[in-house]
């Protein structure tokens, strides 16, 4: 298995938030949303060479070995230990410039998402869900290729539905051709539940096993798969979950409008918000995190 990567196939989009636009383009967003999906990202030249780059890297590395060997890496949090806030000023060196709504680092798309959660009257676990869904993509400031990070999730270890997204990319997969891992259960056995999956690695399952201790299940389970979309907006791994999965994932489809619809021409004044925020924090959370 390949493990240097040249600069273009760690980066082949142009930001990560690229990739939230092909899947605006993918699943519009619901009538009663105020601002028509056309007027969301309308690139000139959408870089639909690069998304589909993107997810050909993607599906051909994301192995099972690949997944337990950045879990046995990552999952040791020894990277960084800093309070929450901090961890916000350092994402924020992932500042986007290419997109053309409005310029938003990720500390303010963060507050979106939290404040229109907020604005619904749900609990302030959620709200909280809500500020730290996208925090695991600090794995890029670790070094991590953009595939390794964003991107529709699934999971490994068995057959890859062709409901994922560009599935043809599969083919150059190590996996679909290995008879431990390419029948439909594979490793795993029929609804066995998620909780036994290996997914896909990414900032989803790295935010996940970073909150597993602090916060409650339902919110974890937004953390871990809001970005399955082969599952909970295409229902392709039934044949996994179990009625505890289906229970849980009301949630997983209640948070994701909230991440995909909730931008606004005016940002969120992070000032302001910052002692509602750092109290909330702290009702769940210890004062600093490892990384």
């Amino acid at each position: 298995m390949k493990t240097e990567f040249t600069e273009k196939e760690k980066a082949p989009l142009a930001s990560l938030d690229v990739w939230e636009d092909d899947l605006l383009e993918r699943y519009p967003e619901p009538e009663n949303i105020a601002k028509a999906k056309d007027e969301f990202r309308n690139y000139d030249n959408p870089q639909r060479d690069t998304v589909r780059e993107f997810y050909r890297l993607n599906h051909t590395y994301q192995t099972y070995e690949f997944v337990q060997e950045k879990r046995a890496d990552f999952l040791k949090f020894d990277r960084k230990e800093m309070p929450i806030w901090d961890a916000f000023d350092f994402l924020n060196t992932l500042v986007d410039d290419s997109d053309p709504d409005i310029e938003l680092d990720q500390l303010q798309h963060l507050l979106q998402t939290s404040e229109a959660i907020r604005a619904d009257g749900h609990p302030d676990w959620f709200v909280l869900t809500g500020l730290l869904h996208d925090m695991g993509k600090v794995l890029c400031l670790f070094g991590e290729p953009q595939w390794a990070v964003v991107g529709d999730t699934f999971p490994v270890g068995c057959q890859h539905s062709d409901r994922i997204v560009y599935p043809e990319f599969f083919e150059a997969n190590p996996d679909a051709h290995d008879e431990r891992y390419n029948t439909k259960y594979g490793v795993y056995s029929p609804n066995c539940g998620l909780r036994n999956v290996h997914m896909s690695w990414g900032h989803d399952e790295y935010l996940y096993q970073m909150m597993k201790d602090y916060m409650p299940e339902p919110a974890l389970y937004m953390m871990r798969y809001h970005s399955f979309y082969a599952q909970h907006r295409e229902h392709a791994y039934e044949h996994l979950m179990d009625d505890h999965d289906r229970e849980m994932f009301k949630w997983v489809n209640l948070f994701n409008p909230y991440d995909l619809y909730s931008k606004a021409p005016v940002p969120p004044n992070a000032k302001e918000l910052k002692p509602y925020y750092e109290d909330l924090i702290a009702k769940y959370l210890p004062s600093t995190i490892k990384f």
